[in-house]
């Protein structure tokens, strides 16, 4: 568990970022709403690039369902957006690991074991193709989704083949990075995640967001960069549906996806981050706990 953790921490923050795909705010006010479809998914990825979950949580679905939704986690039944993440249902445990006293030592330990100077190349090359094949023929995706999402599988596998992930050094200042961040995060079961409620919790998973972006950085991947090279633009809208289309370049990966948006009450949302979210209020009413994604 402890060093599937620490392999998991780099994935997570990779998948995470760019599966949701400026400004932090911590006083709860809503922002002014972007007024055109392209602008929502600018507004979107600065948020992300602002390592903001909190202000991308407010963005991406109309106040009335942000509320339910932060009720629905100080109750614990959910922890959108946090439950689209991989690993979602074990990131109590994960956060629990990085953050216990001895975390340093015993991850590194088995990093030792399993991870120094070892060739992942095969490895990554295996969870990529099983990865693309679930995501295209399995699981709760939309049509875009199952398009967007192979290609940043591909990307990140592309990355991963190659990456230095069994090399020490970087490892030792990986670890030291995201057990700081975790202690502080203070997250470490899902009752801790409750209490804390949807607003706080986000702003401090945003903190541990940062760290795993920089430990990516220190390894080849700069998300920072590739999201902010992003070009949006709008393909097309009929009434209240819009079409946009998102180009950019992932560890070095031409990406070029379209999302769907729809317009409510004179704002725009993702379409699929919509589903999402209202997907997790009715299962949170229907459930007694958190559902697994």
């Amino acid at each position: 568990m402890r060093i599937r953790t620490f392999s998991a921490v780099v994935l997570l923050a990779a998948t995470a970022t760019l599966a949701a795909v400026g400004c932090t705010r911590n006083d709860g006010a809503p922002e002014a709403p972007a007024a055109t479809p392209a602008e929502t998914v600018r507004l979107l990825t600065r948020h992300l690039v602002d390592d903001d979950l909190d202000a991308f949580a407010r963005a991406a679905v109309p106040p009335p369902v942000h509320a339910q939704l932060e009720t629905a986690w100080r109750e614990g039944r959910t922890r959108w957006p946090l439950d689209q993440l991989p690993f979602a249902e074990h990131l109590p445990r994960a956060m629990a690991a990085l953050s216990a006293p001895d975390a340093e030592r015993t991850l590194m330990q088995g990093f030792e074991r399993q991870l120094a100077n070892a060739n992942l190349g095969p490895a990554a090359e295996f969870l990529t193709v099983f990865t693309v094949q679930y995501i295209t023929q399995q699981g709760d995706f939309s049509v875009s989704e199952r398009e967007h999402y192979p290609r940043l599988v591909q990307a990140l596998g592309q990355w991963a083949r190659t990456a230095p992930i069994g090399d020490r050094n970087r490892a030792r200042a990986a670890i030291a990075t995201m057990t700081a961040a975790a202690r502080e995060a203070d997250l470490s079961s899902d009752a801790a995640f409750a209490e804390a409620g949807m607003q706080d919790g986000l702003q401090r998973m945003s903190k541990v967001l940062a760290a795993g972006k920089t430990v990516l950085a220190s390894y080849g991947l700069d998300l920072y960069a590739d999201l902010r090279g992003m070009d949006v633009q709008l393909q097309s809208q009929t009434g209240d549906i819009a079409r946009v289309r998102m180009r950019y370049t992932l560890a070095g990966t031409p990406i070029d996806a379209v999302v769907q948006l729809e317009r409510r009450e004179g704002r725009w949302y993702v379409s699929d981050f919509l589903r999402h979210a209202e997907d997790a209020v009715a299962n949170a009413g229907d459930a007694g706990g958190v559902a697994p994604p």
